[in-house]
């Protein structure tokens, strides 16, 4: 395989007329000398496809996202290119009628769900708020069309439900209201950034199969923002790969997942977990720039394994690789053929010995008068994780906040090495306190805005007595290092960070309390896939190394096959089937664990 001649290449041919097309865009950062934040950047996005735009956190993928809308964040300028929707240019339309084209006819779903939801005003009020805004229907039809753009993504639609507010609904149920919202106008195009992050995967796949209808029936062009390259294998028609503001692979979704042509993409696919064989994660060596801290040449080739001297001194263009398959890449054609299989290691040994060091038995939980878990039992070994896995509402994350300390109406023991724990954390010693550590799910409300990184992941260990001074700093240093962070971000306060990077911050603080049992809450469902093989290769470290165990609650079962040793079903408050991984995920005995492995995005 050889690349011909280097030229531009958007991996289709326009449509005069119809859909988005992007041309030479360019989004700089003006204060800071003009410095490049998406530059050469040519797409298309036919109606009636989806096209996937996949990276890692701070590839730009958000930022080309939001431009489609004409807009961009503070302090940054679209000061390059075109915008071309129904042959007119976006970024030469007067404000006004850019504002009126966003969410009527050129949709967003925000990455955090929350944002797009207004706490003090009711679900149902909200959606026929939307439909008057638009000027859509009567008073007696908006209320109708929302229960039927619930219906769409899979939600209840009577009054009970059209009257609860954002916080009475669970994480994948404000996700799909959101998407709900976003389909209401009909819009002719739609810009989906990071939509099913925080769904299960019996969800996720409905959603993504609604999403798929709706873009395809209604002829919607969609541009499908992920750091899941397996959510993108399920709903893509078209892949681009992104890396530090720019596109490094773009083609049909066959030809990147079979045959990828930039070592970027590799990398990501190598990353990925398996659903039928558990293998070794680990994430790229390195980060992402920053923009004004981007490599001269190949922008990959200080992390690139395949990098030769000229990779450093040659800025490459996107190249033809095959008719409508293109990367950026000055080895295309000679780094070889990429393996599926690579990474693959035994799974967890069903029969090893096992020292429980936490135990739950017969534990109901309650929300008021509501109960909500049936008698759960379950133990988690020293050095030992065990995951929690189930559709939204199934009791997951209420079991793991008893075990953390945070919901007090419960019944049952819960036991931590032989001993009794209290119901709330305020009940329990500093040393219960200290070994058990908890980590959110939701990376924008578990940090203090106020704060610095420094002083986010410092304060445990002042907490605990365990370090203080330069001893601290030296030590959140080297945390951040570990979760692929690095010193940069000492300063900062959360609002600087992306959604993944602020997870990472989550999961510093946690082990700079020294823990012997993580309770993890969906904690890698907001990073990319490079850096999550991080995160479980370091949690596997630790494991190994320190002996801590963990209760992991999750939705991605292909993760679970890479990373834990033993897996409870959990379906409406009951653990309906529990084992060893290899023994739940290759042979399940339930209809209900079975329709879970189906409903799984998977590459493989």
């Amino acid at each position: 395989m050889s690349a011909t001649t280097p030229q531009t290449d958007t991996g289709a041919t326009p449509k005069q007329g119809s859909g988005i097309t992007v041309e030479d865009l360019r989004v700089a950062l003006p204060g800071r000398g003009g410095v490049d934040v998406v530059d050469d950047l040519d797409l298309v996005l036919h109606p009636g496809e989806v096209v996937g735009l996949v990276g890692e956190s701070g590839s730009g993928k958000t930022t080309v996202g939001t431009a489609l809308l004409g807009y961009t964040r503070a302090g940054a300028v679209i000061d390059h290119g075109k915008i071309l929707y129904q042959d007119r240019d976006l970024l030469g339309l007067p404000w006004q009628e850019v504002r009126q084209l966003r969410g009527e006819e050129i949709a967003y779903v925000p990455q955090d769900p929350a944002a797009a939801l207004n706490p003090a005003i009711r679900i149902g009020n909200q959606l026929v708020e939307l439909l008057e805004l638009r000027g859509i229907g009567t008073a007696e039809s908006r209320l109708q069309g929302a229960r039927d753009g619930l219906a769409e993504v899979g939600l209840p639609n009577n009054d009970e439900f059209l009257r609860r507010y954002a916080h009475q609904l669970s994480g994948g149920q404000v996700q799909r209201v959101a998407l709900a919202m976003a389909f209401l106008p009909k819009p002719k195009a739609l810009v989906l950034d990071e939509p099913t992050t925080g769904l299960d995967v019996t969800t996720q796949g409905m959603v993504l199969k609604t999403m798929g209808e709706l873009c395809r029936s209604h002829g919607v062009a969609a541009l499908y923002i992920t750091h899941d390259l397996a959510v993108v294998a399920n709903i893509a028609d078209r892949v681009a790969v992104m890396y530090a503001g720019q596109v490094v692979e773009l083609g049909e979704k066959e030809t990147v997942f079979r045959h990828p042509s930039h070592p970027y993409t590799r990398a990501l696919l190598d990353s990925i977990p398996h659903l039928s064989q558990a293998r070794a994660l680990s994430g790229i060596p390195g980060r992402t720039p920053a923009p004004g801290s981007r490599p001269g040449g190949c922008r990959f080739h200080d992390r690139c394994r395949h990098a030769v001297d000229r990779c450093a001194q040659t800025v490459p263009e996107l190249v033809t690789v095959t008719p409508g398959h293109s990367a950026r890449c000055l080895l295309v054609g000679e780094i070889g053929d990429w393996d599926i299989s690579k990474g693959v290691v035994p799974d967890s040994d069903p029969k090893k010995a096992r020292d429980p060091i936490l135990a739950i038995e017969d534990l109901d939980v309650f929300y008021g008068r509501s109960k909500v878990v049936h008698g759960v039992t379950l133990d988690v070994a020293k050095a030992e994780v065990v995951a929690l896995v189930g559709e939204s509402g199934s009791g997951k994350t209420t079991i793991s906040r008893c075990v953390g300390g945070l919901h007090k109406e419960w019944t049952g023991r819960i036991r931590f090495e032989g001993e009794d724990l209290p119901k709330g954390s305020r009940a329990r010693t500093a040393t219960d306190r200290k070994r058990i550590q908890y980590i959110f799910q939701n990376p924008y409300l578990s940090l203090n805005p106020r704060l610095t990184i420094e002083q986010i992941v410092k304060r445990p260990m002042e907490l605990f007595g365990i370090a203080s001074g330069k001893e601290a700093t030296d030590r959140v240093v080297e945390l951040l290092d570990q979760v692929a962070l690095g010193p940069a971000v000492l300063g900062y306060q959360a609002s600087r960070l992306s959604g993944g990077e602020r997870q990472r911050v989550a999961i510093a603080r946690a082990l700079a309390a020294e823990p012997d049992l993580l309770v993890c809450d969906e904690i890698t469902s907001a990073l990319d896939v490079s850096v999550q093989g991080s995160i479980v290769s370091l949690l596997e470290d630790l494991r190994k190394s320190r002996g801590i165990s963990m209760l992991f609650v999750t939705h991605n079962l292909a993760l679970v096959r890479s990373i834990a040793a033993r897996v409870q079903i959990l379906n409406a408050g009951r653990v309906v089937e529990a084992g060893s991984v290899v023994e739940v995920m290759e042979s399940p005995r339930e209809d209900y664990t079975k329709r879970l492995l189906a409903n799984s995005p998977r590459v493989d």
